[in-house]
């Protein structure tokens, strides 16, 4: 049962046309480069358009690993696919593994979250739907659906390895550099404690994450994950053009944050802090 005729699940026809807009998303993401603020993190302000952060965070994340189960259990049936291959569910399963964690299991551990302004919320949502819109109508009718039509397109189990390697090394990766945040938050919150016993005056305090791979960039959460989805990729294969875009796509939404963070860095802490690591490519920048 559709949800929106011919668009949840999509159509063939309205597949391409949402498939060709997301090759754009670039272009959208790209302005962030033409403004310094983003309502969201270290850098939120108050606003009378903020949500509450654990809030924003699950319910901008969520729509994008429900909606491909959605799309993987409804749109098969529509083109007589009695069973997808092992690939198909294989790559699914890595996306809701992915999104279990940062959309459900993340927001709940952590220590503390600041508010996400309904702009920021609203644009994640969109990038959700689109994504998995994409994603979902691949695996689930539009790309292989059959162990020929994989072969076709030059697969192969070895290369499938590596990809699943590549993406399980960024996934492990990215949590350990999020626990090192949270570690950081867990021990303001300790330090905040301690001062409001004392009857003293709580500022709000930020340091220089040290450990892991902060030793050697600034944004290493956010490489792993490029490094992740990168792997995604290589399973699926160079001819899946959703899993290329997913990865062009979060390159060019999260690089201009990386670059706007270092400076704020730089600015909050001087240079010498940061001195000899790199924001966001190792060797690059």
């Amino acid at each position: 049962m559709a949800i929106i005729q011919d668009w949840l699940p999509a159509s063939r026809e309205n597949y391409e046309k949402i498939l060709f807009w997301w090759q754009l998303y670039p272009v959208l993401a790209s302005l962030q480069w033409l403004v310094s603020w983003y309502g969201m993190g270290k850098t939120s302000v108050q606003s009378k358009f903020n949500i509450p952060g654990r809030i924003a965070w699950i319910t901008m994340e969520v729509p994008g690993f429900t909606t491909l189960l959605y799309i993987m259990s409804t749109l098969p049936s529509q083109h007589d696919i009695v069973d997808l291959p092992w690939q198909n569910k294989v790559l699914a399963g890595l996306f809701v593994i992915h999104y279990t964690y940062r959309a459900v299991i993340f927001p709940i551990i952590q220590p503390s979250m600041s508010p996400i302004h309904v702009l920021v919320w609203s644009n994640a949502i969109i990038f959700q739907l689109c994504n998995a819109t994409c994603l979902g109508g691949w695996l689930a009718a539009y790309g292989p659906t059959t162990q020929e039509e994989w072969k076709a397109q030059s697969w192969s189990v070895l290369q499938f390895s590596v990809g699943l390697v590549v993406f399980y090394v960024g996934l492990a990766a990215n949590y350990f550099s999020d626990e090192e945040l949270r570690e950081i938050r867990r021990g303001e919150l300790r330090r905040q404690a301690k001062l409001k016993q004392q009857g003293k005056t709580v500022d709000k305090h930020y340091e220089v994450p040290q450990n892991g791979l902060f030793k050697y960039m600034l944004y290493p959460h956010y490489f792993m994950e490029w490094v992740e989805w990168l792997g995604y990729w290589i399973a699926a294969g160079v001819a899946c053009t959703p899993a290329r875009c997913f990865l062009v796509n979060e390159f060019f939404a999260m690089l201009p944050r990386a670059v706007s963070g270092g400076k704020w860095y730089k600015q909050k802490f001087g240079e010498d802090k940061i001195k000899g690591k790199y924001v966001i490519i190792p060797g690059v920048y």
